[in-house]
């Protein structure tokens, strides 16, 4: 069964609806779902010219689902049932493929008699039964979707929530695994975003992308180009090898986009996904275990960025798995992967991609290093990678971190001084890090080292790459400062990643070409 992409048409009259509809089949809609309830003055005649107009576009004909769906589960405008039920019976009869009533709402007499009339005197028409929990998961996800089946067995179940958390999604993929009949399954909300993706590959009869962000009808909902170009949809299936950046947050990320870039130049059949994975460490243990237990996802390697490089390690080290000497030595793991014995791998790539970076933007050898006053602000993943880098090479490193203590563990361990955020005003180095998230995209008006800290001479080093040209760039230029952006070691530890999850080298071109048009486009 090939999953279906529906586009919601959710217009207000018909001239909107007309231009929704061009977009949508220039996108490369499968089907198209008249959203009614958007209607304004809705009424039965509006729904049959709507549809009329709908068959008679274009080369291609589309099937039409048609939705006017009650306010209590989503609807826009709160037209009372009665009128809702009439203009589902009406599409059946002016030629609509499927129409979609809510399944609390078919089980009163009335409106089930009317749907069930309209549905046997139609020769194609099909009923989807739905049902949406706006606020968490369903208690038992299994026996509503025995239920709905009971009711009516030649109806498409269509049970739709909001997921709190990526770990409510597992609910999703085991009902979709576990059964094979057409159905529609997923979770709305960031934390369900996964699963419109996954659609696909688990044989959900649809998934629904919007035709841009304004005109999302869910929450969580993609634009039908993200999930097209940037997803990969077209060439998702069964077998699809999945991988992912594990985040808090996630959103900014442009990891999706360089590694698909890079699957699809070199025609693999494996999907990078954004895995916005909230919490500490329990929640992290919990979404590795329950991804990895469920072999029929094909999860087979991640990413792992803040906060999680330390439950990364952690969790590999007490699944008794492999971690590679330096991230031990390091104490965080920025990448996962699943080994050919089922077991999971640790690895620490940002160690050489920031030092790579760093010599290459300040023009100078590891040996140079040497004896070198090092200014690193932070105490996290990103910090102990390159903290041991520098370490490594003799650099004169003083961390500086807003919880003193941080800095203090880290610096005993690596033999560095440390010193309060407070003291960066008086800071004396020739070499400047940013390790921590601060002027990371969406807040760039923020920085985390005051202007008068910045000289002439120095060279800073921003670990952010997006912007490329964070507030702290901005402002070490002016001074005269030398720079470098987290564009070269995101691309440089991103490479070592896709070298780990493919046994082949990536594209640095590419990656860099994606990262800096993404940007641009911001």
């Amino acid at each position: 069964m090939e999953t279906k992409l529906a586009v919601p048409i959710a217009a207000r009259n018909i001239d909107q609806a007309s231009e929704q509809i061009k977009s949508a089949r220039a996108a490369g809609a499968d089907i198209l779902e008249l959203r009614t309830d958007y209607l304004e003055n809705l009424n039965v005649d509006l729904v049959k010219t709507l549809i009329a107009g709908i068959n008679n576009a274009g080369d291609k004909k589309l099937p039409i689902i048609v939705t006017c769906r009650d306010k209590q589960q989503g609807g826009a405008i709160d037209y009372p049932q009665k009128l809702r039920v009439d203009v589902l019976a009406a599409a059946l009869k002016a030629g609509a493929e499927f129409i979609d009533f809510e399944y609390d709402n078919f089980l009163s007499i009335e409106g089930q008699e009317k749907i069930r009339l309209a549905l046997s005197q139609s020769s194609k028409g099909r009923l989807i039964l739905s049902a949406h929990n706006f606020e968490t998961k369903f208690d038992n996800i299994g026996k509503l979707y025995r239920n709905i089946l009971n009711v009516c067995p030649v109806a498409i179940p269509k049970l739709i929530y909001v997921a709190n958390h990526i770990n409510d999604c597992f609910d999703a993929f085991d009902l979709l695994h576990q059964t094979s009949a057409e159905r529609i399954i997923f979770c709305m909300g960031a934390g369900g975003l996964i699963s419109r993706i996954l659609a696909k590959k688990l044989d959900c009869f649809v998934t629904f992308a919007s035709i841009d962000e304004l005109n999302a009808t869910a929450p969580g909902q993609l634009t039908i180009k993200d999930l097209k170009e940037l997803y990969r949809y077209d060439y998702i299936d069964t077998e699809t090898r999945l991988y992912g950046v594990i985040a808090d947050p996630v959103g900014h990320s442009l990891s999706p986009a360089i590694h698909n870039a890079c699957f699809g130049d070199k025609q693999m059949n494996k999907l990078y996904l954004p895995l916005l994975v909230e919490g500490g460490r329990q929640e992290f243990d919990s979404f590795i275990h329950q991804a990895l237990l469920r072999k029929w996802l094909n999860f087979r390697g991640f990413s792992v960025t803040i906060p999680h490089k330390q439950n990364a390690l952690s969790y590999v080290r007490a699944s008794r798995g492999y971690v590679e000497p330096l991230a031990q030595k390091i104490g965080a793991a920025n990448t996962l992967f699943v080994g050919p014995d089922g077991k999971l791998e640790a690895y620490n790539t940002d160690y050489a991609g920031a030092l790579d970076a760093i010599m290459a933007g300040v023009k100078i050898t590891k040996t140079k290093l040497n004896g070198l006053p090092v200014a690193v602000v932070g105490a996290g993943g990103v910090s102990r990678a390159i903290v041991a880098g520098l370490s490594d090479a003799g650099a004169k490193i003083r961390i500086y971190n807003r919880t003193v203590e941080k800095a203090e563990k880290l610096a005993a361990e690596f033999d560095c001084e440390f010193a309060p955020l407070g003291d960066l005003k008086s800071v004396d180095a020739k070499l400047l890090i940013n390790c921590t998230s601060i002027g990371m995209h969406p807040n760039i008006e923020a920085t985390p080292v005051p202007k008068e800290s910045l000289k002439r001479g120095m060279a800073v080093f921003d670990t952010v790459y997006n912007p490329a040209q964070t507030l702290l760039l901005k402002e070490a230029g002016n001074k005269k400062a030398k720079t470098i952006d987290g564009i070269s070691m995101f691309v440089n530890q991103a490479m070592a990643q896709f070298k780990l999850f493919t046994n082949t080298n990536g594209n640095p071109d590419l990656m860099r070409k994606v990262v800096c048009d993404s940007l641009s486009d911001k």
